[in-house]
């Protein structure tokens, strides 16, 4: 933490069980419990990702490996060293902050270990839904391969960061490091991983990278669900009658797949415990719930009010679905669903 010039901040609290981060949450008055005892929060501003906020140092190492365009855009070193003394300076003058080590991929020849460091308990809480959890012993040893700067509350000057607004995700893989300031969606934290994994395991590890969900039945023929985000990954792979291997970001290997993540990070909208009751019954203490609004006068979620976003969402870990793998992977896949959800009635729900 020395070398990342936090020296300034007067407790730095690493590793702190989620009963902690949500207690953390309360008595800053970040967040409210519901009536199941989940934390919920609203992240302000932005309540989704911002891809065209999301820029990518340009260098040596990515020039000629990435796709240039209006979603990968490039971004300098100088402007990338700029920010990170922002967001550095930022964090090392808050009063507490919080950091946690979690690694991705439940294939340990993939494993990539990461550190993030967030002025807010709910982010750590977030990681710790959402990236796989190391023990106790391995925390003795552990050596961050990457580190995230989660910086919610900074607000960029376009003119120094080069940026298009106050708001930004930079990645820059000849650092390791990725800065997210400007913005209190959690998903940005994962999306930053997943875009790492995106570029590195393709290239480096011959590992096909894919966006989907993924679960298998009792004796082990694995299914697929590639679709963009809303057409129902997460609900069809969260079966009770099937085991789930994850719900979002997946590694296809010579040997089968894997899961990058430790947890799921579900829609909220509409949910009922009727239609998705693995998804429902996950809502509870240590989950986290985003942008959500309660019925007057109780703590129970209108889970059909939609006034804030209609990307309400929850995280939790996957042990919260009953039927989860562990570890979190599967044989080669015998069947690839792609969940169009054309809202034209040009294709059919399922292809």
């Amino acid at each position: 933490m020395l070398t990342l010039g936090l020296r300034n901040a007067d407790h730095i609290h690493y590793q702190c069980r989620p009963e902690e981060l949500t207690q953390a949450a309360l008595a800053r008055g970040e967040g409210l419990l519901n009536d199941q005892g989940a934390l919920v929060i609203r992240t302000g501003e932005f309540t989704g990702r911002s891809p065209k906020d999301k820029y990518i140092v340009h260098d040596d190492q990515t020039a000629g490996h990435i796709h240039w365009n209006e979603f990968n855009q490039p971004i300098d070193q100088a402007c990338f060293d700029k920010t990170y003394r922002r967001v550095v300076s930022y964090l090392g003058k808050k009063e507490d902050i919080w950091v946690r080590d979690a690694y991705t991929c439940a294939d340990p020849a993939y494993r990539l270990n990461l550190r993030v460091i967030s002025e807010k308990p709910a982010d750590s809480l977030f990681v710790y839904n959402m990236f796989l959890r190391p023990l106790e012993e391995e925390l003795e040893s552990f050596n961050p391969d990457w580190q995230v700067l989660v910086a919610s509350g900074l607000r960029l000057d376009p003119a120094e960061s080069g940026t298009r607004q106050h708001n930004a995700a930079m990645i820059s893989f000849k650092d390791r490091i990725v800065l997210i300031a400007g913005t209190g969606y959690t998903g940005e934290i994962k999306k930053g991983m997943f875009t790492i994994l995106n570029y590195l395991l393709p290239q480096h590890h011959d590992v096909l990278s894919m966006h989907c969900s993924a679960n298998k039945s009792a004796d082990g023929s694995t299914a697929l669900f590639f679709g963009l985000s809303g057409t129902g990954k997460t609900t069809l792979s969260a079966d009770p009658d099937r085991v789930l291997i994850g719900d979002d970001e997946h590694g296809w290997t010579d040997n089968g797949i894997f899961n990058f993540e430790g947890g799921c990070y579900a829609k909220c909208i509409s949910l009922t415990e009727e239609k998705e009751p693995e998804i429902f019954r996950a809502i509870r203490p240590g989950a986290l719930v985003e942008n959500v609004k309660f019925f007057p006068g109780t703590r129970q979620i209108d889970f059909e009010d939609c006034s804030i976003t209609e990307n309400t969402r929850v995280s939790y870990p996957l042990h919260y679905i009953s039927n989860a793998a562990d570890p979190a992977t599967g044989e080669h896949p015998e069947h690839i669903f792609f969940l169009t959800c054309d809202a034209y009635g040009i294709l059919p729900p399922i292809s």
